[in-house]
C-alpha cells in the first residue's frame, strides 16, 4: 500500500492551510505516518485515497455521515434542488419543509433557527440563555470534550492561546453524573449561572434521574439546561437522546448526522426562549444566526431526505446492531491475544469508540498510533469504530479480521516495545486534558 501522490498533496496543503486541514481531528498528527493523508471519493461505507487505496471507514466524516457516502436518497434530491438556485434574498420554502419536519422529530422544541457548524449554534444558544435570564456565566461539563470553538468554551482546554483573561472567568465546570458537583457550582456562583452545557450522554449513560434532576436544580436556580446533540441527535434515537431518556432541555443542539454529510445544524428549543432571536418584540432583540449560507439550499434539502430515511427506515436500529456486532468481534479478538485489560470497546454500540492501553493498563498514544497503522495496513480506516447504515455485516466481519490481524502486532509490541513496530511518530490528541 502506497501513499506517495497523498503525503506530497499534504505537504503542499500545509504550506497554504494552518495544520494542513480545515477540522484538527483529520489533522496528520492525528493519524500514523502510515496512512492516507487525503480522500478522493466515498461510496456507503467504503472511500478511496488519492493514491487509490481502498478502505473501509469508520468516523464517517466525524460521524456526520449517518447513512453513507453518496447516499443516494440525499444525492438525487440534493440534485434536483441545484437546478433551482441555492442561496436567495427571501427565506425558500425548503426551509419551512425542513423547520417543520425537524420539529416533527425533536418534540420537546417549539422553533429552531438553521446554520452550518454546531459550534455556532452552541455560542448563539449560550447568548439566548445570557439574555433570558439576566446573568453570565457557563456552567459546562467537564467530561464532554467539545462544546464550541468560542473562547467561552476553549478557554477551558490547553488549546487556550489568544484568548483574554475575562473569559476564563465566566466558565465553570462540573461533572456527569455528579448532581453534587453542579449543585456546589450554583453556591459559589448565586444568581450567576446562566446556562448549564451537556451532552445527555457520551460514553457513560445516565445514571437513573441525573438528567431530569438536573434540570429540576437548574431551573430552581434559575439557570437553563441545553443539551448539546450534536453527536446524539439521530443517532442514539429518532427522537434525539431528549427523547430515548425522556428529559426535554431548554434548548438543544443538533448537527452531525442532520444532513448526512451537508453542512446543516440547527439551535432547537422552547418558544419563550427562542423568541428572543426574533425581531417581533418591542423590547431588546438578540442578534441571532444570521449567516448568509446558513440555509444554503442544497443542505436544507439534504436534511429533509436524511430525516426522511430516518422517519421510513431502520436506521438507528442498523446502528445499534451493526455497532454491538463489532464491538462484540473486537472483544473477542482481544481475548484471543491475552489483550482484553488492554484494547477494547468504549461507549454505546451506536458511537463506538476503542480503548489502546500500554503494558501497564494507562491509555497510550503510541499504542493507539500503531492500533490505527496496522488496521490500515488491512484495509481499515478506523480513528473509531462509529459505524453508518451503509455499514454491512459483510464490512464488519472484514472489519473483525483487520482487528484480530492488529493485535497480533499488539501484542507483539506489548513484549517487545512499540519503536520497532511504529512507522513514524504516536499521533497526538487535539486537546490536552481540561485545565
Amino acid at each position: 500500500m502506497q501513499f506517495t501522490r497523498g503525503k506530497q498533496l499534504a505537504a503542499r496543503l500545509r504550506q497554504v492551510v494552518p495544520g494542513g486541514c480545515h477540522t484538527y481531528a483529520k489533522g496528520d498528527d492525528q493519524y500514523p505516518e502510515l496512512s492516507p493523508s487525503l480522500i478522493a471519493r466515498g461510496k456507503g461505507c467504503h472511500v478511496w485515497d488519492v493514491d487509490g487505496n481502498q478502505f473501509i471507514e469508520y468516523g464517517m466524516g466525524l460521524r456526520a455521515v449517518t447513512l453513507g457516502h453518496a447516499y443516494p436518497k440525499v444525492v438525487e434530491a440534493v440534485r434536483a434542488s441545484l437546478e433551482l438556485g441555492t442561496n436567495f434574498t427571501r427565506p425558500a420554502p425548503e426551509e419551512l419543509a425542513c423547520a417543520e419536519a425537524f420539529l416533527s422529530l425533536i418534540r420537546g422544541a417549539d422553533m429552531v433557527k438553521f446554520t452550518k457548524d454546531g459550534s455556532t449554534a452552541t455560542s448563539a444558544a449560550l447568548k439566548l440563555a445570557r439574555r433570558a435570564t439576566g446573568r453570565t456565566l457557563v456552567a459546562i461539563c467537564a467530561e464532554h470534550p467539545f462544546f464550541s470553538y468560542d473562547d467561552w468554551f476553549i478557554c477551558t482546554t490547553t488549546a487556550d492561546g489568544g484568548i483574554p483573561r475575562v473569559f476564563f472567568e465566566q466558565t465553570v465546570q462540573f461533572h456527569y453524573n455528579d448532581l453534587a458537583s453542579l449543585r456546589a457550582q450554583f453556591a459559589a456562583h448565586s444568581g450567576d449561572i446562566a446556562a448549564v452545557f451537556l451532552e445527555a450522554a457520551r460514553i457513560d449513560e445516565p445514571a437513573p434521574g441525573f438528567l431530569t434532576d438536573l434540570i429540576a436544580l437548574c431551573h430552581a436556580e434559575g439557570a437553563l439546561v441545553i443539551f448539546d446533540e450534536t453527536i446524539t441527535g439521530f443517532r442514539w434515537h429518532l427522537h434525539g437522546a431528549q427523547g430515548l431518556y425522556g428529559a426535554v432541555p431548554d434548548m438543544s443542539i443538533f448537527g452531525k448526522g442532520m444532513a448526512n454529510g451537508f453542512s446543516q445544524s440547527a439551535l432547537a428549543g422552547k418558544r419563550e426562549v427562542m423568541r428572543f432571536g426574533g425581531r417581533d418584540r418591542p423590547d431588546e432583540d438578540v442578534f441571532l444566526l444570521s449567516t448568509t449560507h446558513g440555509v444554503e439550499t442544497p443542505a436544507v434539502v439534504a436534511a429533509i431526505a436524511t430525516m426522511e430515511v430516518y422517519r421510513t427506515e431502520p436506521v438507528v436500529e442498523h446502528l445499534h446492531r451493526v455497532g454491538a456486532r463489532l464491538a462484540d468481534g473486537l472483544r473477542q479478538a482481544s481475548a484471543r491475544h491475552g489483550l482484553s485489560a488492554h484494547v477494547g470497546p468504549v461507549g454505546r454500540a451506536c458511537n463506538l469508540f476503542f480503548s489502546t492501553r500500554d503494558p501497564a493498563g494507562q491509555p497510550s498514544q503510541p499504542y493507539r498510533t500503531l492500533f490505527l497503522q496496522e488496521l490500515i495496513r488491512r484495509g481499515v480506516l478506523g480513528p473509531s469504530f462509529v459505524v453508518s447504515y451503509s455499514h454491512q455485516d459483510d464490512d464488519i466481519d472484514r472489519t473483525i479480521d483487520a482487528i484480530d490481524g492488529a493485535l497480533a502486532v499488539y501484542a507483539r509490541a506489548m513484549s517487545d516495545g512499540v519503536d520497532g513496530l511504529l512507522v513514524g511518530p504516536p499521533s497526538r490528541p487535539v486537546f490536552g486534558r481540561h485545565h
